[in-house]
């Protein structure tokens, strides 16, 4: 069901001393905690830009505290990634203030656990609108900005979960995968220009993933704390560290990041046994469930 515009809120947070045809900018979907904070954070410290949305203004302001606005400028909005027309609104809005666009993190994304037989489809388009479509509609709407830049990066967010498949994950791991092969697809399209894009893979993050997510069947029957308590024991990289190193790769013009040991030994795993890793990760399905 789509909002009306009249949700999107808008919020500019500018220091006095800051000179905009200088600066970079950025934009980051999902900032309101988690990965897009810390890139939030990072990016700021680095003097670049901002805006930043999220489809919690509770969550925003919190991130907006943890910024100092005399280092760059810090735009918020109000906007559910799974509503086309609120992705576009905050890109038309991005597009009217700026000429170019240098950076873009599609970071914004939810869980959804059930085995495939239980799954609710209403939940599945859910989580597909804005894992996948978010990615999608951000992209396609921001695209001109970052063309135009003189070194723009496209930087997606798929995940460890878009390399393996999981029970009880078919949702999350059709988006993650779409995500991977969208992102490739423009690497092949945009190569030898002056955009890069990169893919991201994190393993096991410290985020509240886990926490909000949704679940029916016998997924349903684990509390949301126990739930995220059984993630937290797995997810054992920091926000911090993911943004760091999504930073250093994107800089560096790679076109896959991994984040963590767990990603790496995922991903290390699939290269061996393409077609029968399950027999692996069937072992680790229970612990690892929502997964980021």
């Amino acid at each position: 069901n789509r909002r009306p515009f009249q949700r999107q809120n808008f919020a500019v947070y500018r220091g006095a001393s800051m000179a905009k045809t200088t600066r970079q900018t950025a934009a980051i979907t999902g900032a309101g905690d988690g990965i897009g904070r810390a890139l939030a954070i990072n990016l700021n410290e680095r003097g670049i830009d901002l805006y930043l949305c999220d489809i919690s203004q509770e969550r925003l302001d919190t991130t907006v505290a943890m910024l100092d606005t005399t280092r760059s400028s810090v735009s918020t909005a109000l906007v559910d990634c799974g509503n086309r027309a609120e992705i576009e609104a905050w890109a038309a809005t991005i597009t009217a203030e700026n000429d170019c666009l240098d950076f873009l993190f599609n970071n914004a994304g939810v869980a959804y656990g059930a085995q495939f037989r239980e799954a609710s489809l209403d939940n599945f388009e859910w989580l597909m609108n804005i894992n996948y479509w978010g990615v999608v509609w951000c992209t396609k709407a921001l695209l001109p900005l970052l063309e135009a830049s003189p070194s723009g990066h496209l930087v997606n967010i798929s995940s460890i979960f878009g390399m393996v498949g999981i029970a009880t994950q078919s949702a999350y791991n059709s988006a993650k995968f779409a995500v991977r092969g969208f992102t490739e697809s423009l690497q092949a399209e945009y190569r030898g220009t002056a955009l890069t894009v990169t893919c991201v893979h994190p393993g096991g993050i410290a985020t509240n993933i886990a926490l909000r997510a949704r679940t029916d069947g016998e997924s349903s029957e684990v509390s949301a704390e126990e739930r995220d308590e059984s993630f937290k024991q797995v997810a054992r990289t920091s926000p911090t560290k993911a943004a760091q190193v999504i930073m250093k790769g994107t800089l560096a013009g790679r076109r896959r990041v991994f984040i963590g040991w767990d990603a790496w030994v995922m991903h290390t795993i699939t290269k061996f046994m393409p077609t029968s890793y399950h027999t692996i990760t069937a072992r680790l399905g229970s612990k690892n469930d929502d997964i980021g």
